[in-house]
């Protein structure tokens, strides 16, 4: 026989109503051992690489990484060696070890033995595959096909076992996302260069197993009913993939466990349901490998059940516990159901079902008094135990002294002692008390409360109490007293009371019967009335609005007249609202050195209310207002008061954040500054300049316009307030001054002026040979003239030779410039010029020039020298001729002849050229002139102006009335007397024409007469 009740596992329990207890058997059950799930091992080094390629190019390197993964706390590893193949290679003190050689590498950690082989193959060929050392379930795996540098395979193809895997077009890697043992064989990849197939290194891929399959033991596989079995679920992860746990779950047919980290499961006791095939399974936490065992047959032996029932005393106390023991023997060992029956019910009212043999009542109760039974069942039998009869006696409770009425007590001279208990055995004693003094006892066999009225001769104050018995000792009340002056106090959650807070009014007094009376007011208004029947001591909470404000008191009353409390003041302090800002003046924009006022102001809130007021996130001033409900900070707008604004407002609860107001400060412009900016340093037409107009202060946008000599030429925007430019194709009217205006809306500023110079480069120079006669010879003068059609002054003009310098002059004002020179047969040759402005030199083409010499006797000079007298008279006398015309023209006449037909005119048909002879410069020494004789007289002077443009019938040069600069030949060629200086500079750009040359010196010396169209000296 055995006090033990013996448990049968639900999961194969086959009544229907088990299923109500299915989870506390469920959990009885499973009593699992706190094993490992690791197998003890030895500690082994762990080889990893990185990259994590066998196979490389050579001149590449890889890092090899040496750990231990021990089971024990681990030591401080003070060593690694290296092993390459066998022996010792090299010894360190970290754990990593670069090489870039082929062969099979090792490594040992201290203290542990040394790793698996790693197989490193450093490759020349010219196309790779490269894999992870070690493939394992569930690895996300990349195979690359890896061409050397520099050379470019096309139609990358990956093989497995012989068979195409994958054609690789844009990609060289190939993904095994999670890797399972069917991803196990031969891998190798091929590519094209030019015309010829290459082929990468083959690579065994073994897909390794995560841990093996599960084996299943158990304890016993022929055990007897009633005693422990424990399956175990043997498996380990591998040392290379340690990293996760192993779960477990045990497996019979139809049903299963949950998963658990424990290997082991019990059966404690096993029992003859237990019997069958079961397996278990195992996985790693957050994978999807999972493994099976092979089935394990067990076979459950039955005993023999025993069954006795015993009964227990039928008499108990109420507040002692009560115990009830059903003792059961018996396999399977039974459940345990206990009844009470129900006399007036035709079905008894079942109380427990469970393993346990006790029935308990902690605390037994009037109600609890009856007759109870058990039941024992299991599979094979249900046996009922006799009744026990259980009788309570409750003793009395303490009783509760009360005097009634209690609202009209000062209108009666009667009072009602009223002695109450709330339970106890009838019959029940009462006695009452008057200051220690029984007066009055009662007995009740129906109730369980007595009344006694006090007679008029009996005093109405004093402390009063009663007594009840019922036979298990008598119970006193309370005695009954008047209150005390009560006191009240406020309960909040702080040192101040705000609105939402939740507030406690307490009333208590230090002494006084109960039943008490409490009422609370405000400002003389009843807010609430309590009754305290336990407690001496009352309380009324509410959650305070702003009206609760003001005086609050109490009142205490058991019968013998109420009392107050003291007046306590209550201020309730009221949020903050949203804080609203102001601008003053009105407006979000405000020009610089205006006075802004900022108005913080919220609806309601309790004083005190700290505002701050902010400018983009950066606290401007604190101000504290006590008696109003607004506050206000002024400041003198500067540019940088631009931005936004808000204020905060609190007073304890947490500041409140205004809106954002946005103030935009107007800022006038400053004078601009204009800048021109050109391509070089002396602005030329063509050339674009930049006016670049900018103030370095204002508001945007900014309009800024550009004017050349107070014309608009145009104008320009600024959204941001940088400055604006305006591009401007040079001419040559753009010369000139410049100037910009800015303006915002609050005025106009203007630059100061910039003066442009354009520049025009020079054109192509025209080099203009002039001669006496259409055949140059000997003697004649020739006159060099060079001019530009265009180009900024000055000018300077070079003249050549047959590409020698024969000599320079300037232009101070543009136009062209000349050259004389006496002709010898040595001047015959090719003629140019250059002209030049300091923006390039421009050469004009070379002009051809023959000189013939002079032939005939000294008789036909002579006649030529008289012949040129003459024609020098007849130029005089045409000149004179000209001048009277000019003075009837002037006087508004009009003269009778035409100057183009004056026959002092020089004959077109004598020069090529374009100019008329009047232009050439005296030659420096003639045969009739004798300079050292005396003074040199000019017998006439012709001022003429060269006009601009050159034209094959233009007028001749004395008679035209504009001037033009006279010629100047080089210092060596030209006389000294007429051009002293080497440079040409003339005033007005006058050229002085010596008709006729006088020797001062004699009386008797005459005139000499040259060719009409020579100058003379």
């Amino acid at each position: 026989m055995t006090n033990a009740l013996f448990l049968r596992k639900l999961l194969f329990w086959p009544q229907p109503w088990a299923a109500q207890v299915f989870m506390l058997l469920w959990v009885s059950l499973l009593i699992l051992a706190p094993v490992g799930g690791q197998f003890a091992t030895e500690i082994k080094s762990v080889i990893s690489l990185h990259p994590p390629w066998t196979t490389l190019f050579k001149g590449e390197t890889v890092t090899l990484t040496c750990k231990a993964f021990q089971i024990n706390a681990p030591q401080k590893i003070k060593w690694y060696r290296w092993y390459l193949p066998g022996e010792i290679q090299y010894k360190t003190t970290g754990n990593t070890y670069e090489v870039h050689e082929s062969g099979g590498y090792k490594c040992q950690a201290q203290d542990s033995h040394s790793s698996d082989r790693v197989d490193l193959i450093f490759s020349a060929a010219n196309l790779i595959l490269q894999a992870p050392s070690d493939v394992f379930e569930e690895d996300s795996v990349v195979l690359r096909c890896q061409a050397k540098a520099n050379i470019v395979l096309n139609n990358m193809t990956l093989y497995k076992n012989g068979k195409i895997l994958k054609i690789l077009n844009k990609t060289s890697d190939f993904r095994i996302h999670q890797a399972s043992m069917k991803d196990s064989g031969e891998y190798y990849c091929s590519g094209v260069k030019d015309t010829h197939s290459v082929s990468s290194n083959k690579i065994q891929i073994v897909v390794q197993e995560l841990f093996p399959s599960p084996v299943l033991r158990a304890s016993s596989t022929q055990p007897t009913e009633g005693h422990t079995v424990t399956l175990t679920c043997e498996s380990q992860l591998s040392l290379q993939r340690p990293e996760g746990q192993l779960q477990f779950r045990f497996v019979k047919p139809s049903t299963m466990s949950e998963w658990r980290i424990s290997p082991e499961f019990q059966f404690s006791p096993i029992r003859r349901e237990n019997s069958g095939s079961y397996w278990c399974e195992a996985r790693r936490i957050n994978s999807l490998v999972q493994k099976r065992s092979q089935e394990l047959q067990i076979q459950v032996q039955e005993i023999v059940p025993d069954v006795r029932i015993h009964s227990h005393p039928e008499f108990v106390f109420e507040g002692l516990e009560l115990v009830l023991i059903c003792s059961v023997s018996g396999v399977p060992r039974p459940t345990i159901s206990w009844y009470k029956k129900q006399h007036r019910l035709r079905k008894d009212r079942e109380l427990q079902t469970s393993s346990e043999t006790e029935f308990k009542v902690p605390v037994v109760q009037n109600s609890d008094a009856g007759e109870y039974y058990c039941i024992a069942r299991n599979s094979r039998f249900s046996i009922k135990s006799n009744s026990v009869i259980i009788s309570v006696k409750v003793p009395v409770s303490q009783p509760v002294l009360t005097l009634r009425p209690l609202e009209t007590w000062t209108l009666v001279r009667e009072m009602s002692l009223q002695c109450e208990v709330q339970r106890g055995s009838l019959p029940i004693r009462y006695q009452f008390f008057h200051e220690d003094v029984l007066f009055k006892e009662i007995k009740s066999s129906s109730g369980r409360k007595v009344l006694h009225r006090l007679s008029p001769t009996e005093k109405p104050f004093g402390s009063y109490y009663c007594t009840a018995d019922n036979g298990l000792g008598p119970q006193r009340s309370a005695a009954v007293i008047p209150v005390s002056k009560p006191v009240l106090t406020f309960s909040s959650p702080g040192t101040r009371t705000f609105v939402g807070d939740k507030m406690s009014l307490q009333c208590e007094v230090q002494r006084g019967s109960l039943p008490i009376w409490f009422q609370f007011f405000r400002e003389g208004v009843l807010l609430k009335k309590r009754e305290a029947v336990s407690w001496i001591t009352a309380s009324y909470s509410f959650f305070l609005i702003a009206e609760h404000s003001g005086n609050y008191y109490c009142t205490a009353d058991n019968g013998f007249g109420p009392q107050r409390s003291e007046t306590m003041s209550l201020s309730v302090t009221v949020p903050v609202s949203q804080p609203v800002l102001t601008l003053s003046p009105p407006g979000t924009r405000t020009l610089v050195g205006n006075e802004v006022r900022l108005q913080c102001e919220v609806q309601r809130g309790s004083s005190p209310i700290q505002y701050q007021f902010f400018h983009e996130d950066v606290l401007l001033t604190k101000i504290e207002a006590t008696s109003w409900r607004t506050k206000s900070y002024s400041f003198s707008v500067t540019a940088e008061h631009s931005g936004n604004y808000y204020c905060t407002a609190d007073n304890g609860f947490g500041p409140q954040s205004s809106e954002t107001i946005n103030l935009s400060v107007i800022v006038p412009v400053s004078r601009p500054v204009l800048t021109l900016r050109t391509p070089r340093a002396q602005a030329v037409v063509g050339d674009v300049v930049q006016l670049h107009c900018e103030a370095q202060r204002g508001s945007p946008p900014i309009l800024y316009q550009f004017y050349h000599e107070d014309v608009t030429l145009g104008s320009s925007s600024s959204p941001s307030g940088e400055g604006a430019s305006f591009n401007l194709f040079l001419k040559t009217e753009h010369s000139g001054n410049y100037f910009c205006e800015a303006n915002n809306g609050q005025g106009v500023q203007r630059s100061y002026p910039v003066s442009l110079s354009v520049k025009v480069p020079v054109s192509h120079p025209v080099l203009t040979l002039r001669t006496p006669r259409v055949q140059a010879v000997v003697g004649d003068i020739l006159e060099i003239h060079c001019e530009t059609q265009r180009g900024s002054p000055p000018i300077q003009y070079q003249f050549y030779r047959e590409n020698v310098a024969l000599g320079s002059c300037s232009s101070l004002s543009g136009g062209g410039t000349s050259f004389n020179l006496s002709l010898t047969t040595e001047h015959s040759g090719n003629y140019s010029c250059e002209a030049d402005n300091g923006l390039g030199v421009q050469r004009s083409e070379a002009v051809s020039l023959s000189v013939k010499g002079l032939t005939g006797s000294k008789s036909s000079l002579i006649a030529t020298s008289v012949t040129g007298g003459l024609l020098s008279v007849m130029a005089v006398a045409a000149v004179a001729l000209l001048f009277y015309c000019w003075l009837l023209r002037k006087a508004g006449g009009k003269p009778t002849f035409d100057s183009s037909r004056n026959p002092s005119a020089p004959d077109p048909q004598e020069s090529t050229y374009y100019n008329v002879p009047g232009w050439i410069e005296l030659q420096p020494v003639y045969s009739n002139v004798n300079p050292n004789r005396g003074e040199v007289v000019y017998s006439e002077v012709w001022s003429v102006k060269k006009e601009n443009k050159l034209t094959a019938a233009s007028e001749p040069e004395p008679f035209k009335k504009t001037v033009s600069p006279m010629p100047c030949a080089p210092s060596h060629l030209r006389p000294t007397d007429l051009c002293p200086s080497p440079v040409c500079s003339f005033s007005q750009d006058s050229c002085v024409i010596y008709s006729q040359v006088k020797g001062a010196s004699t009386a008797a010396s005459k005139p000499q007469f040259l060719d009409p169209l020579t100058p003379h000296r």
